[in-house]
């Protein structure tokens, strides 16, 4: 079996680690939208503007026991952002050679690297990433109840594809299926089922942000979530009912932002230089296509600004990842539980820079993900994970 293989066929719960941190990552994100969109809004993003991001993992070995961490296929794993017709990514240089490039099971774009397969008691692995961002302007399409298509233009093919119960959607539930009928009713426009959505989550979902992401019916039985549980939650009722959704990941720029935060016992600890991490839905709605829902960066009181306000649209804000089939959910337990009853430890520190001069010629060490920029056809289909909303 050769090796794209089996980094793909691998079930380790610690699968992708940068994965289970970013979801950690969507803290209160919602609070910058409030009370810091005014620098941050879509004046700022009427001119192309250039960024350096810059990641830095440190893995430590703490066992009392002297025990080996042994560095998993997906542990030297990194994401790839994706690149599209309004951002383009270049990898600017990695600490450590990359060893392949490769599609994940969602089909975003992640890259391996060559790191040394074991940690001894003691002793730490550092590797650190960085990505010039070039991000230019983009805008959504008009959108408007009347306009909107009904359940029955959508094609099937999109159905059996984003509507099954896979990853964290639990479709199959009876209480979450009985109350996303019990909200839809009888409609069958598309818009006005997702102002239905919205307005049902908004109403009695409070924000909250938990240590460890939460399922849809456990968002329902505690009344409370984050961006992407908040998320996660109007994909199922979507799914149910026949509407196409995934969930997408990217990161925010804040100047303002420089904040620290120690999750799951002190085993690990992220540092956020001028970035915030933020997730929201993206759903199929004809005749425009793929829309993202935001339902925290956005104005409370109308639903279609959930759309025509997502931070994707109105911030300076940058695609990460697609999460279209994986139980990023499962893995954020699992992995939680092998880093605590081991005693390894994640240091993490994200640095994002707006680069004040004109956009820089690509040249030196850039090389552009898969050797040129892959370009999605289609407003916000895109190429590309984890848990944010920071900004608190």
């Amino acid at each position: 079996m050769n090796r794209y293989r089996a980094l793909n066929r691998n079930p380790n719960p610690r699968r992708n680690r940068a994965i289970i941190v970013l979801i950690l990552l969507l803290a209160p994100l919602v609070t910058y939208c409030y009370f810091y969109k005014c620098s941050l809004i879509l004046t700022e993003t009427l001119a192309r503007k250039s960024f350096i991001l810059t990641i830095k993992i440190t893995m430590k070995n703490m066992n009392p026991e002297g025990k080996e961490w042994l560095i998993s296929d997906e542990e030297k794993t990194i994401s790839l952002f994706m690149n599209n017709t309004w951002q383009t990514v270049y990898i600017l240089n990695t600490s450590h050679p990359i060893d392949k490039i490769y599609m994940d099971d969602d089909g975003n774009p992640v890259a391996s690297l060559s790191l040394p397969n074991r940690i001894l008691y003691g002793e730490n692995i550092t590797y650190k990433v960085t990505y010039r961002i070039i991000l230019k302007p983009h805008s959504l399409p008009a959108i408007s109840e009347k306009q909107s298509g009904k359940l029955s233009d959508i094609d099937e093919k999109l159905k059996e594809k984003y509507c099954k119960a896979e990853g964290p959607w639990q479709i199959d539930k009876e209480e979450l299926r009985n109350l996303a009928f019990e909200i839809a009713g009888n409609e069958t426009n598309i818009l006005l089922l997702l102002e239905k959505f919205i307005r049902w989550i908004r109403d009695k979902i409070r924000y909250y942000h938990p240590e460890i992401p939460r399922y849809p019916n456990e968002t329902v039985e505690y009344m409370s979530g984050d961006c992407d549980d908040q998320a996660n939650l109007l994909i199922t009722f979507c799914r149910i009912v026949g509407i196409p959704a995934y969930l997408q990941l990217g990161c925010i720029y804040i100047p303002q932002r420089n904040l620290e935060r120690s999750y799951w016992k002190g085993h690990l600890v992220i540092r956020l230089t001028r970035i915030g991490w933020h997730g929201w839905a993206v759903v199929y709605v004809p005749p425009w296509g793929w829309l993202p829902v935001d339902l925290t960066c956005s104005d409370q009181e109308n639903p279609l600004s959930a759309i025509r306000e997502a931070a994707i649209i109105t911030h300076l804000t940058i695609q990460y990842e697609n999460l279209t089939k994986t139980d990023y959910i499962a893995s954020s337990r699992k992995y939680r539980e092998f880093l605590l009853s081991n005693n390894f430890r994640i240091y993490e520190h994200d640095v994002m820079t707006m680069e004040k001069h004109k956009e820089p010629e690509k040249r030196g060490p850039a090389l552009p993900i898969f050797a040129v920029p892959v370009y999605s056809p289609s407003i916000i289909k895109m190429r590309m994970l984890i848990k944010w909303c920071t900004i608190s």
